[in-house]
């Protein structure tokens, strides 16, 4: 199906075009004063110039030739040259039979070009807990995968994980301090490694942190660590051996954690998988005299006559050799082009990160490692704050981990479930964690990505208000009056609206494309999350408004039930899409 704004627009093309005008003054919007109209359309104003007419007469011009379309029931001209329009209730009650009865998709049609997409959108510290710091690249990542998906597009999720570098060495060197014993670091040992790692994933959450805090205060431990960074990076077998057991014992906790989360990744590479395309990429950037020496390091310059700026140059390689960040992103997507050639790669980032991936992307552009016709998209997201405005800490000052703060906000819901009483314990408990899960996501994905936003965690788990809560409790009470209704199905039509809020309901329905043509084109999910503030809010004014199983009429009863099919199940699409889900019963 067509957006209801384009096939507004049509008509209202139709209309300018049999006055003489052109075409792109056709604009038709929502109406930004809903007291007066649904729907407008200003450009008598911006043509009055062009045909040396007062807007008011080409308003009045165009509306006569609408004045007869059935798809209005009002059109009108306002000064100083408006054009207001509201639809028919049988148009509008027509459009939603239509989205109810494509049942996969309510409407939308996926992109006329699917294009191949990668996000990178996890990366984590191998071992090293996940902490709040992850929440938003996740969720957020996960979101816009899910949508795309939607949309048609291929889309590959890559946790892109942090596995290289010094936290590396300072985990071998701790170890090594520990266990000293440990085939791994006998040098002349040439037989096989053991396959059961030598360590848990509490012990190796534990050795990380002593391990960073020794290297800040003894410098030849932190000597002993780069060290071992250094034989790891350049091939030595007993500490590859390590990192192996590293990553399986750190990805193993990790895909735990992210499944609470319900976020899922289709590929578990680190930055140690773009380790073998360094050295061709680096000699391929001197020999096309992009990388060049300063002050020791290899680097290529980055900056734009356009830039307002510096726009320092991208270090390729450190003074003594060694790789960079800038390095493994870059290594990575020379990987990605070959295995996969994606149309486009979208980060999930830090927007403290925005110069760093400006330099990346142009060098990636610049030197041919991603292609022009390729796209490269950073989605910078601001911090998650606590109520005192700072980034969110642990009452102990600490930074908190991903799973306590999950575990709070679970218990905070299950305190109020169990205050109704109405559940039992082992249900009362799985509820609190499907809804607490809906509270922290939509907590985070109602916010425009770019922003800060304070996590208040009694605001976030109220079941009034712009929260996640509010929005399933609006779910589970169409699911109460379906099946107190007793039906799973209806056949025919969806019926003009019998009142203003049912009206308003159906109209509300019919924004579902649009809002989800946006909140994919902009990479946004928090536009989403707006659509379905409104939409709950459409329907519960309907809700009270009207005795739904009640209504004596036959046909009303069943053209209501079936607008609220259709408005459970826009809702519980457009969740999906954000990555949580609704229970039974609340």
């Amino acid at each position: 199906m067509k957006e209801i704004l384009q096939q507004i627009k049509e008509e209202v093309v139709k209309g300018f075009a049999a006055c003489g005008f052109d075409e792109k003054y056709a604009m038709v919007t929502l109406s930004n004063r809903p007291d007066l109209c649904q729907f407008q359309c200003n450009g008598a104003m911006a043509a009055a110039k062009e045909y040396k007419k007062a807007p008011i007469a080409i308003a009045n011009e165009v509306v006569e030739k609408l004045a007869e379309n059935a798809m209005f029931s009002k059109c009108e001209a306002c000064p100083p040259g408006f054009i207001n329009m509201n639809l028919s209730d049988e148009f509008i009650a027509g459009f939603v039979s239509g989205m109810a009865a494509d049942t996969e998709r309510f409407g939308v049609e996926k992109v006329a070009t699917p294009k191949k997409v990668m996000i990178d959108y996890g990366g984590p510290n191998v071992a090293k807990p996940l902490h709040v710091g992850h929440l938003r690249s996740a969720i957020i990542g996960e979101s816009i995968k899910r949508t795309a998906r939607f949309m048609g597009d291929e889309v590959i999720g890559d946790v892109h994980l942090g596995d290289w570098g010094l936290q590396m060495g300072l985990i071998i060197t701790e170890l090594k301090l520990r266990k000293p014993e440990l085939v791994y670091f006998d040098e002349n040992y040439d037989g096989e490694y053991p396959t059961e790692p030598p360590f848990t994933i509490s012990e190796l959450e534990e050795i990380y942190p002593c391990a960073s805090g020794k290297s800040k205060e003894d410098e030849a431990y932190k000597e002993a660590a780069l060290r071992a960074t250094y034989e790891l990076q350049h091939g030595r077998k007993g500490y590859q051996a390590l990192l192996s057991h590293i990553l399986n014992v750190s990805v193993t906790d990790l895909k735990r954690n992210y499944e609470k989360l319900d976020v899922t990744f289709d590929l578990w590479k680190g930055e140690s998988d773009a380790q073998p395309y360094i050295p061709d990429m680096v000699q391929k950037m001197k020999d096309d005299g992009f990388a060049y020496i300063s002050e020791g390091a290899l680097v290529v310059d980055v900056k734009e006559e356009t830039d307002t700026k510096e726009v320092p140059p991208c270090m390729i390689l450190k003074s003594d050799g060694a790789s960079l960040y800038n390095t493994t992103d870059l290594a990575t997507m020379v990987w990605r082009m070959k295995d996969y050639n994606p149309d486009s790669i979208i980060y999930v980032v830090d927007k403290r990160q925005e110069l760093y991936f400006t330099q990346v992307f142009r060098c990636a552009k610049k030197t041919g490692i991603v292609p022009a016709d390729k796209n490269l998209y950073f989605v910078g997201f601001g911090t998650m704050n606590g109520k005192d405005g700072k980034p969110f800490k642990t009452r102990q000052g600490g930074v908190m981990r991903l799973e306590y703060l999950l575990k709070e906000v679970e218990d905070k819901m299950l305190e109020k479930i169990k205050e109704n009483g109405t559940m039992s314990d082992e249900d009362a408990i799985k509820t609190a964690q499907i809804v607490g899960l809906s509270a922290v996501k939509y907590g985070d994905l109602s916010n425009q990505a770019s922003k800060d936003y304070i996590f208040d965690i009694d605001r976030f788990t109220s079941a009034e208000g712009n929260t996640g809560p509010y929005i399933l409790y609006t779910i589970v009470r169409c699911k109460s009056i379906l099946a107190k209704a007793g039906v799973e199905s209806i056949d025919g039509a969806i019926l003009p609206a019998h009142s203003d809020s049912e009206r308003g309901l159906q109209l509300e329905l019919t924004k579902f494309m649009a809002a989800l043509t946006s909140a994919y084109e902009d990479m946004a999910p928090h536009k989403i999350c707006a659509y379905i503030y409104d939409l709950a809010n459409a329907f519960n004014r309907f809700y009270h408004d009207t005795k739904i199983l009640a209504e004596e009429d036959e046909a009303t009863k069943a053209s209501y039930l079936k607008l609220l099919m259709l408005t459970r199940s826009v809702l519980e699409k457009s969740i999906d899409l954000l990555g949580f889900k609704a229970p039974e019963r609340m």
